[in-house]
């Protein structure tokens, strides 16, 4: 009996270390982008990866880095687009995903599989073997160098996996419930928006963090469409640290590069237990 106890202590322990080396080796980036972003651009390039302890340590890196790169420009400015850009982006993709995805969990029409089928391949479709017409239509009606080629399609239910995530979810739900509310005369619009949308909160909470995060770190398209530095987003804003020889001040890269990070550290922290809750419902 102890030495059974014993063994299953021994496991535990294994366990534990097996989980603290990968949780060490997930932070460690993190952990060596803050040290980074205390150092001299000369250090960070000359020291040792292993070396986390700034000599000397400096926040001039912070300063410099939110007062911009000289065009006229600080990096509250590209953290202000970004952040309209993600909430219009949150607010285009739930609205459209989840009516999409209620059309698709929800009611019958004519070749439904085949849609469903149409749209789950298109999530297999390259970004990059649309870029060249979508600029060529884009350009065609002026919208290059707006936001409109970014949020536009995000209010079409263009993405793929975002439907998919709440269909699923939205299968999920009793019919019975719809039927009750149609015999009590609500309507396929009411149904949606009275019973399926708010019981489908956890899923529409995971495509809300989904979509920001893939707007916030979303540097394609505003490269492909923007070019006037005031409507830069954040990761454009990053990129206009280095210079077109891969030179540039590191530092600053590194001390905006932590800044970015923090918002949607505390999207993540605020949403976290609705995405479990969306996640656990759809593996089941």
């Amino acid at each position: 009996m102890m030495a059974a106890n014993r063994g299953r202590s021994l496991s535990r322990v294994g366990v534990h270390a097996v989980l603290a080396v990968g949780a060490l080796v997930t932070v460690y980036p993190l952990i060596w982008l803050t040290s980074a972003s205390l150092k001299e651009s000369v250090d960070i390039l000359g020291d040792s990866p292993w070396n986390l302890l700034p000599s000397p340590a400096t926040i001039q890196n912070y300063t410099t880095g939110w007062k911009g790169v000289g065009q006229g420009v600080s990096f509250a400015q590209y953290t202000a687009n970004s952040l309209i850009l993600a909430a219009l982006t949150v607010v285009g993709s739930v609205i459209s995903c989840s009516l999409a995805a209620y059309a698709f969990g929800r009611l019958r029409f004519r070749f439904k599989s085949f849609w469903f089928a149409l749209m789950l391949g298109s999530i297999m479709l390259p970004f990059e073997v649309v870029i060249i017409p979508q600029y060529i239509l884009f350009n065609k009606i002026g919208w290059v160098n707006t936001y409109l080629p970014i949020l536009a399609p995000q209010f079409f239910a263009q993405n793929a996996f975002l439907v998919f995530l709440i269909t699923q979810f939205v299968r999920s739900i009793p019919k019975e419930i719809d039927e009750a509310a149609a015999i009590d005369g609500a309507g396929p619009i009411r149904i949606y928006w009275s019973i399926v949308l708010p019981l489908s909160v956890p899923a529409l909470a995971t495509a809300a963090v989904l979509a920001f995060l893939a707007s916030w770190s979303n540097l394609i398209a505003p490269l492909i469409y923007l070019n006037d530095p005031k409507k830069y987003t954040l990761p454009l804003g990053l990129s206009s640290f280095l210079n077109e020889s891969g030179a540039g001040n590191f530092g600053a890269l590194m001390a905006m590069s932590a800044v970015a990070l923090i918002i949607p550290f505390i999207v993540f922290l605020t949403c976290q237990r609705y995405i479990l809750r969306g996640v656990a419902i759809n593996v089941r």
